[in-house]
């Protein structure tokens, strides 16, 4: 009687999706099944991640469904194949803890290339060995690579990159070029900053209606001035002829294990550049001198219980931004009593077209609006055939899937850049200093290192901001489900809560408010009210709303006249 085959799977991944060390998927296919073969394993079913980074378990979903479909048994496997240890993975931990899984379902893991197998004594501490060797020797090409970079400050030559405003850069030489139309506008900036009580929000006008205006380098810039730009010439030491390195970090997450963050650090390499400054030292003291007495952050001493309800949503009617809320504190001769009446502002000055910017001046009392929003509110589910349409919404949960979809986006990305970095970094660290073309090839491949590091330090902040989002919508609390059960009761429960829900709850149900640049005749402010919640309704002034359709727009037209669908 012929001894019953026993049965595996083969895992096969690459960091990116072209060849990485030399071991393409085909490769690393047809070994693992040659090696089933020759071990007279039967191979049931395959699993392959095309360009996933091993650093960590998420982002690799055939990995995934490969322990998954171990847990549940699903062909009764022996063994799982892979080319390398590193193909399993490259996070110690991961490696470890997903090793320790598959064996408590009686799975063990065989390396083929390294010659390891689980199920030997030896094998599960070679495994570990092994994957914290793997580990550390990325770490340290990294940590290489990093002070690569530093020693290139140190020597005052441009660290990669876009090169800031006022200069342009030499990819000869690693330096930067003044550009004479830029640095006159600099100059203009700390003239003004240090020899006016002008602050940025006034430079930006300043430079914006005398006809300056910046070249978009990438297509999500603007072509005019705004404050964090002002803010950040004001903090770069690079006009006074320095070279700085290490001002942003990235930090791993507390209590995570792989997320990360970027932080500013307060202490950081400043050396001197090979460049020429567009800033004499005296100006540079004087700006930062100001910054530090004007820069401090805000912080709320009065008035602690109440909170712009509307601000953001609330949008300009001339340049669409949304509105802040402001305070003006006024003190009772009689009394010395203090009260403070509270207003929404546009705080912008955008600039709308070619030639105009927004002018838009009036402070909105925010006791008027908030009353005129919450009676539309009102008008609406009071209508008829509204309580059936929230009922028919009640259970439903928070939708982040384009949000996720989206961050998937950029990791899938970020793990194509990453993997693009490591290779490049390994075949830096392979270079023949015995080359004649060593030094060219080193600098070219640093460049690009550097360029990369951008675009990961790009992607990665793009991802943070997603994340925000996401653990916004969930960490807020402010479920669906929630959200409808307030609607439902609406005159009973939005009148009890504090002014802090209530901001929640309007972030949470209204996506935008447009108001009219002036009041009617009639005293109308509001023009109309989108909002994320998934029924559209229309009304006329002073008429009763009527609901349209439920499934098909998701948006409110309110107070505006009748209007269309298109």
């Amino acid at each position: 009687m012929s001894k019953k085959k026993q049965k595996c799977y083969i895992y096969i991944r690459v960091s990116t999706a072209m060849q990485v060390e030399g071991y393409s998927l085909e490769a690393q296919k047809e070994r693992l099944t040659k090696f089933a073969d020759f071990q007279g394993l039967e191979v049931v079913r395959e699993y392959c991640d095309a360009g996933k980074s091993g650093k960590n378990i998420a982002g690799r979903p055939e990995f995934t469904q490969m322990l998954q479909d171990v847990a549940d048994d699903r062909d009764g496997v022996d063994y799982i194949l892979v080319f390398k240890l590193s193909r399993f993975g490259r996070n110690a931990a991961d490696v470890l803890n997903s090793l320790q899984y598959i064996q408590d379902f009686g799975v063990n893991l065989i390396c083929v290339e390294d010659g390891i197998d689980s199920s030997k004594d030896s094998g599960k501490l070679t495994i570990t060995v092994l994957s914290a060797v793997a580990e550390i020797e990325r770490e340290n090409i990294l940590v290489q690579t990093m002070e690569g970079r530093k020693q290139k400050a140190r020597e005052g030559k441009w660290n990669g990159g876009q090169a800031p405003f006022g200069y342009e850069l030499d990819t000869k030489n690693s330096t930067l070029v003044v550009v004479p139309e830029e640095a006159e506008i600099v100059r203009i900036i700390y003239d003004k900053f240090v020899h006016t009580d002008m602050g940025a929000d006034s430079i930006c006008n300043y430079l914006n209606q005398h006809g300056y205006s910046k070249k978009r380098v990438r297509e999500h810039e603007v072509s005019h001035f705004a404050r964090g730009f002002i803010r950040n010439i004001l903090d770069n030491p690079v006009y006074i002829g320095k070279i700085a390195y290490g001002k942003n970090t990235t930090e791993k997450v507390k209590g995570t294990r792989d997320q990360y963050r970027r932080v500013k650090q307060d202490d950081y390499l400043i050396a001197d550049g090979n460049h020429e400054a567009i800033i004499d030292m005296e100006t540079w003291e004087a700006a930062q001198k100001k910054r530090k007495e004007t820069g401090v952050k805000w912080n709320k001493t009065h008035s602690l219980e109440h909170e712009h309800i509307l601000s953001g949503i609330l949008k300009c009617p001339i340049c669409g931004t949304g509105m802040a809320g402001t305070v003006r504190r006024r003190k009772n001769k009689k009394t010395g009593e203090y009260k403070d009446d509270f207003y929404y502002r546009c705080l912008h000055r955008k600039k709308i077209d070619d030639e105009h910017f927004c002018n838009f001046k009036p402070s909105l009392n925010q006791n008027t609006i908030n009353l005129e929003v919450e009676t539309v509110i009102m008008k609406m589910v009071n209508s008829p055939g509204y309580r059936e349409a929230v009922e028919a919404k009640m259970g439903q949960t928070v939708d982040v899937s384009s949000l996720e979809h989206e961050r998937e986006q950029y990791r899938a990305q970020l793990r194509q850049v990453v993997g693009a970095k490591n290779k490049l970094t390994a075949m830096l660290d392979k270079l023949d200093v015995e080359d004649k073309h060593y030094d060219r090839k080193y600098q070219d491949m640093q460049d690009r290192l550097d360029n990369l590091y951008d675009k990961i330090s790009e992607l990665e902040d793009a991802i943070a901001d997603i994340d925000e989002k996401i653990n916004g919508a969930y960490g807020e609390q402010v479920t669906t489900q929630y959200l409808y059960s307030i609607l439902k009761n609406f005159e009973e429960l939005y009148y009890e809560i504090t002014d802090l829900e209530k901001k929640e709850f309007m972030r949470d149900f209204i996506e935008s408010i447009e108001v009219l640049p002036e009041r009617t005749e009639s005293g109308r402010i509001l023009k109309r009210i989108d909002l994320r919640f998934p029924i559209y309704y229309e009304g006329n002034e002073g008429k009763e709303i009527r609901l349209l359709n439920e499934k098909s727009v998701e948006t409110i037209c309110l107070l505006s006249g009748p209007r269309g669908r298109g």
